[in-house]
């Protein structure tokens, strides 16, 4: 008996997940309408943030980035135009991509469309400072990368690409699991939910409600936490169907925070990345109206796979073996991270962003401070002159406004403000903030929800601080407010146009 052809089929049989078509189809969709998201997000902020005028210009940035080795395509020039025709591009791409378009042809089409958004936003997050130092900037494109080696309709979802997706999800979930256990001790004792949905960076609009629920299930809210990220994703791993009822918990348990919160695409990413553990006879079986051919163009179902003489075919299997390879030598340092005592939350490993550590909330924030930034036009910045407040659009303000659904859009000016009394007002990028204030400055005023001088130019700014709480069921029906606030101090002191110069 001639092995060659056994070893050959054989290979196959383990290389092709037959049974994972909805799976590739929900991460190639979903993965790129979370760039479409992203590219939007940069579109409407960046030039403000970030661009030749921005709070933290990116030109001043560039000078020093020889000695950062981070990859970007602006390293050799920066302009906010050519920032906005990357965003463009970026959308176009994540828009065919969300449309099924580059999947129909053959398997290095998604690939070359999902590198490109990769490599694009990778140049856009590297030169983005501390207004792109989130977790799941680094999830977006590790994410992002993973999925171009799932090919298209016309190969066979490559198991070893499915795997190093659950590998992914695994240390998202994990990771933030063992940063909890290992951080704040409201998380030991089940505590953490009685100050979390008050005190999160963005609450949205079911939050107080969330946070007005009884002690015992805030607490049931914990223990279930910490089942779901500390003990369900090993069985991720696992044979059909227990891998596809794992997937279905992350993915409930995201849903629950999509509900209680706005942490932009970060639960977005987890419900999409979970999916590579679903099997489509799983999802056949509890929803028999999802179509069982979800790519009827295919052809390697009906034909063996790949032909003989197929070299297009079997480069396509090098190329996945290729980046599975990668990725698994880059997962050394982040399993030995999982492992150790020191476990550092959101960090990379390499200049590329691939195969990293992930997690969130090691401890839980006991009072929401907020800063409050006002401005006047009175001549002199007595306290009693006439101070009118800044509206943000994502960050707590008015006491009877509802917050709004943001995510998985991402606020990032919003964002940065709640991180201010955590650590310091005195920032580089607050100061530039209420300079811009003082000018008026039109591109920063759009970041705002109000301008409280329709675009005049006020005299002074301030910043004070303030504390909030959630009014409960019986403020709320004595005040009509659904925040508490109390006014604390003054952080800032009145700074006008002179002052600045």
């Amino acid at each position: 008996m001639d092995a060659a052809p056994w070893f050959a089929e054989a290979f196959m049989a383990w290389f092709s997940a037959e049974d994972s078509e909805l799976a590739r189809a929900v991460l190639q969709r979903g993965v790129a309408a979370l760039y479409f998201v992203a590219f939007l997000s940069s579109l409407n902020q960046f030039p403000a943030l970030l661009g030749e005028r921005g709070l933290l210009p990116v030109p001043e940035y560039l000078e020093g980035f020889h000695r950062m080795r981070r990859p970007t395509l602006f390293r050799w020039r920066y302009s906010d135009r050519l920032l906005r025709a990357m965003c463009v591009a970026g959308l176009a791409v994540s828009a065919l991509l969300v449309a099924g378009l580059p999947q129909t042809g053959p398997w290095w089409l998604p690939l070359i469309a999902f590198l490109a958004l990769w490599g694009m936003y990778m140049s856009i997050a590297n030169v983005g400072q501390v207004f792109y130092g989130f977790g799941w900037e680094m999830l977006l494109l590790e994410a992002g990368f993973t999925v171009a080696f799932l090919g298209s309709d016309q190969v066979p979802p490559p198991a070893p690409i499915l795997l190093l997706t659950v590998w992914l999800v695994f240390r998202l979930e994990f990771g933030a699991g063992m940063i909890k256990i290992r951080g704040g001790p409201e998380w030991r004792d089940l505590t953490a939910l009685f100050y979390h949905h008050e005190t999160q960076p963005m609450p949205g609009p079911l939050s107080r409600q969330f946070h007005l629920l009884p002690k015992w299930m805030h607490r049931g809210e914990v223990a279930g936490n910490h089942v779901a990220q500390l003990v369900v994703p090993f069985f991720l791993f696992f044979p059909q169907p227990v891998g596809s009822i794992a997937a279905a918990v992350v993915i409930a348990t995201q849903l629950w925070l999509v509900l209680s919160g706005n942490f932009a695409w970060l639960n977005w990413s987890a419900i999409v990345l979970a999916f590579a553990a679903v099997g489509d006879r799983a999802v056949h079986t509890v929803l028999p109206f999802v179509p069982e051919d979800l790519s009827p163009g295919a052809s390697w179902r009906t034909t063996a796979w790949p032909a003989d003489g197929d070299l297009l075919a079997w480069a396509w299997v090098v190329v996945v073996l290729a980046a599975a390879l990668l990725l698994v030598v880059l997962s050394w340092q982040p399993l030995r991270n999982l492992l150790a005592r020191d476990q550092l939350m959101n960090a990379a490993f390499n200049r590329w962003q691939l195969v990293n550590a992930y997690g969130a909330f090691g401890s839980v924030t006991k009072n929401r401070i907020e800063v409050v930034v006002e401005g006047t036009l009175d001549p002199v910045p007595a306290e009693d002159a006439q101070w009118r407040e800044y509206r943000f659009k994502g960050k707590p303000g008015e006491p009877g406004r509802i917050p709004r659904q943001w995510a998985p859009y991402h606020l990032r000016l919003d964002w940065l403000m709640w991180f201010l009394p955590l650590r310091t007002v005195h920032e580089e990028w607050f100061y530039a903030f209420l300079m811009k204030l003082l000018a008026a400055d039109g591109a920063t005023l759009r970041l705002l929800r109000e301008d409280p001088f329709g675009g005049e130019r006020p005299r002074w700014v301030r910043a004070r601080t303030a504390m909030y709480e959630f009014a409960t069921h019986e403020e709320f029906r004595e005040t009509g407010q659904r925040w508490i606030v109390t006014p604390l101090r003054e952080v800032i002191r009145p700074i006008g146009l002179r002052d600045g110069e």
